[in-house]
């Protein structure tokens, strides 16, 4: 392998059992992730399945009038591209890389013979799959019912569960298509967490001061992503 991130500080990869590691490590395939960028098309073939390790990807619906809003974030804890396993070869989302980093992927047909092998890594992909389902669930919901501020914070919240360190490079008008809002609600938004010193903004950098306090003015959805996830997964040793 060339010399770049390890593999293992991706979660999911990190948590797959050692024979399988084994076999799997040798079509592992790095890639770059740049901010912005598109890494699969709603309704195209997916070719490769991703796991990213230092980049965040959203996953996003698009309207056919190019309106769009996130359904789910996929980070360092998980996998892009489940369709492919889950009987299908496209899907109706988009998935864009919202924080810049670096990952791993895996050819389509190679984490197909996986799952088809319907071991301990299947039940591991259905076990993230049944997470991920939840965020999408818990989003919708929390998009209907909760307010804008308390979106804002349960998004950062879950962006920065999926990085290492406290900061995201992010624009308010990422943030803004990424919620399915206008950028000055963003603005306000971000600007009343800047005055109660939860975060610090500046130049597209959001730096996260206190995150308890983040914690405290969410929502419940939050938690409740947080806890899915943490019931369904194992935590994997560090590698």
């Amino acid at each position: 392998m060339p010399t770049r991130v390890n593999p293992q500080r991706n979660k999911l990869l990190a948590a797959l059992p050692p024979v399988d590691w084994q076999r799997l490590q040798p079509l592992l395939e790095w890639v770059d992730m740049p901010l912005g960028h598109v890494m699969y098309e709603s309704g195209r073939t997916i070719s490769h399945v991703y796991f990213p390790v230092t980049a965040i990807v959203s996953l996003l619906y698009v309207m056919e009038n190019g309106a769009s809003a996130e359904i789910a974030v996929v980070g360092n804890e998980g996998i892009v591209g489940i369709s492919l396993f889950m009987g299908g070869e496209s899907t109706p989302s988009r998935a864009v890389v919202q924080s810049a980093g670096e990952g791993w992927r895996m050819k389509a047909q190679v984490i197909k013979d996986e799952f088809n092998r319907a071991g301990a890594t299947m039940h591991l992909l259905l076990r993230y799959t049944q997470a991920l389902i939840t965020q999408m669930a818990q989003t919708a919901v929390c998009n209907r019912h909760h307010t804008l501020d308390q979106q804002l914070c349960r998004w950062l919240l879950l962006s920065l569960d999926r990085l290492d360190g406290s900061e995201l490079v992010m624009t308010q008008e990422l943030i803004a298509n990424m919620l399915g809002v206008r950028r000055e609600g963003v603005t306000d938004a971000a600007l009343k967490l800047q005055r109660q010193d939860l975060i610090r903004y500046a130049r597209g950098r959001i730096t996260v001061l206190d995150r308890p306090g983040l914690e405290y003015r969410t929502c419940e959805c939050y938690a409740v992503v947080k806890k899915e996830y943490d019931r369904l997964l194992p935590v994997p040793p560090t590698p």
